[in-house]
């Protein structure tokens, strides 16, 4: 099973607007384990910055200028995601923008979705999993122990690998993510996921909980309360 973790940076919130892609990162997972390839690409985004889009990424005009167009890369960027299932946080998003870049280059090149096996919605997931809570990409790194302490700013890449390490434990608490080795320049940065796997096995390094007797008694007359209004609950015997 091949995946790819997938993140962008825009000039803005809304590609119905004219915004375009500055960046690309790509994290490849085989048998959901990384597999130590990456792919990342700065664009020239050929118009200007929405206001405060640059302090997210850092990004400028400038650094960017020497950087090649989306239809300069634009067959490099899917022959890597080809056949891929792609893992994509708030995937509407970075599809809707990365369908207008191949929109503009004609109708040839389809829409993102022709070229890969599926996209999964990371975001969508953790919002099923944790319900009424925040669901951002920085709370999730906390609530799953993956280490973003080095995110100061947007980078495509770096959140790529970010949710690769978030994906795999909010899937399956993965033994051994593999993001613990040392990085080459072309791969990018690792993450801390060898470690989270690690405290995730081992129960002596599992928090432990223990319920204070007047919460035991608060919940015991909460459920009393509910049982006389309902009749019957379902957790009752039959």
């Amino acid at each position: 099973m091949r995946q790819i973790v997938l993140d962008t940076e825009t000039t803005g919130l809304e590609w119905k607007k004219g915004n375009r892609v500055v960046e690309i990162g790509c994290v490849e997972l085989i048998e959901r384990r990384p597999s130590g390839r990456t792919w990342q690409q700065y664009i020239h985004p050929e118009r200007e910055f929405e206001p405060g889009a640059q302090e997210v990424t850092g990004l400028t005009l400038e650094f960017l200028a020497d950087k090649p167009k989306f239809a300069e890369i634009a067959d490099a960027f899917l022959d890597f995601v080809r056949d891929a299932e792609l893992i994509i946080h708030n995937a509407a998003f970075d599809v809707g923008f990365l369908d207008y870049e191949l929109s503009l280059l004609g109708p040839q090149y389809g829409r993102l979705r022709d070229h890969v096996a599926g996209v999964e919605d990371s975001l969508l997931m953790a919002r099923q999993r944790f319900p009424g809570q925040r669901n951002s990409l920085d709370a999730l790194c906390r609530r799953l122990g993956v280490d973003n302490t080095h995110r100061q700013l947007h980078g495509a890449l770096l959140d790529s690998q970010l949710l690769a390490e978030v994906y795999l434990a909010l899937t399956s608490g993965q033994s051994e993510i593999g993001f613990g080795a040392p990085a080459t320049e072309e791969e990018g940065t690792g993450g801390a996921a060898a470690a989270f796997a690690a405290t995730v096995l081992d129960p002596a390094q599992r928090p432990r909980v223990r319920v204070a007797d007047d919460e035991l008694a608060a919940h015991a007359a909460r459920i009393e309360a509910i049982r006389k209004k309902a009749g019957r609950c379902l957790w009752d015997p039959a």
